[in-house]
Parts: structure tokens; sequence; C-alpha cells
């Protein structure tokens, strides 16, 4: 049960990158794997919530912008029909600092098999340390997510 659920999760993250300075985030990719009104919580807890596809083509575009080099990788994975949990030990480059972090993703699915919700737990005090930024730094328009 739910393997063709975690496959389809795996290759939403291939679509982010493959760790390299040549690849970006296929944004097209990325959104056609998404419901027309899904919605993505940028860190748990507090994070903002960014709502609908245009809403989310812009921040992807955004992140693109200010995190290079990414590469989603899997420690663990669970699933069912309809959601998969995913641990997850990322590597990005933000704002030109290298920026390992480790996280939990929950991504809830349509009947569609679309991600409809998508929460991702993480430690935000860690990560904006690595980044050499404040906590408050992190939601604002420069990150992105205000």
């Amino acid at each position: 049960m739910g393997l063709k659920q975690e496959n389809y999760i795996r290759e939403f993250h291939a679509a982010w990158g493959d760790g390299t300075a040549e690849t970006k985030p296929d944004v097209e990719k990325i959104l056609s794997m998404m419901a027309d009104d899904a919605e993505w919580q940028l860190w748990v807890p507090g994070g903002p919530v960014i709502k609908g596809k245009e809403a989310l083509r812009k921040e992807i575009e955004h992140q693109s912008v200010i995190a290079t080099h990414n590469k989603c990788n899997e420690v663990n994975i669970l699933s069912s029909d309809t959601m998969v949990m995913q641990e997850r030990s990322d590597t990005a480059y933000i704002m030109g600092k290298f920026c390992p972090h480790q996280m939990v993703a929950v991504y809830e699915l349509d009947g569609d098999g679309r991600i409809l919700k998508w929460r991702e737990y993480l430690d935000m005090a860690d990560l904006t340390k690595k980044m050499g930024v404040t906590q408050d730094f992190a939601g604002t328009e420069e990150l992105g997510g205000a």
C-alpha cells in the first residue's frame, strides 16, 4: 500500500533539482503534480501557507533565486493511499551559503493522487543560523513567504 504515492513524491522531489548548479526547479512539472487548490506550509510551526497555483508558482520562482544546488535526500518514507510522510536530509545553497537541513514533510493527496496539502516540519533556528540571518528574517519578502 502506498508505493505508487511514494514514487510520486520521489518524482516530485526530483523536479526540484539534482544538487548541481546546472539544474533549477522544473516549475511546470512541480505545479502539474499539485492540485489546483494546493497549499504549502513552508515550515511548521509558524511558517506561511502558500495557497493556489499562481501563489505557488511565485513562491517557487522566488526560492529559485535565493536557493541553488537543491537536492532532496530521502531518509525514510511512510505512506497510505492518501498521505505520504518523508524524513529528509536536504542540501542547498541558500543566499550563497551551504545549508544542509533535516526535515519531515507531510503530503496529503487528493482523489487524483496530486498533492493537495504539503507541510514541512523543520528547525528554522538552525536553518537561519546556517544562512547567517536572524530568525526574524524568515518569512520576509527577501527570504520568501510574506
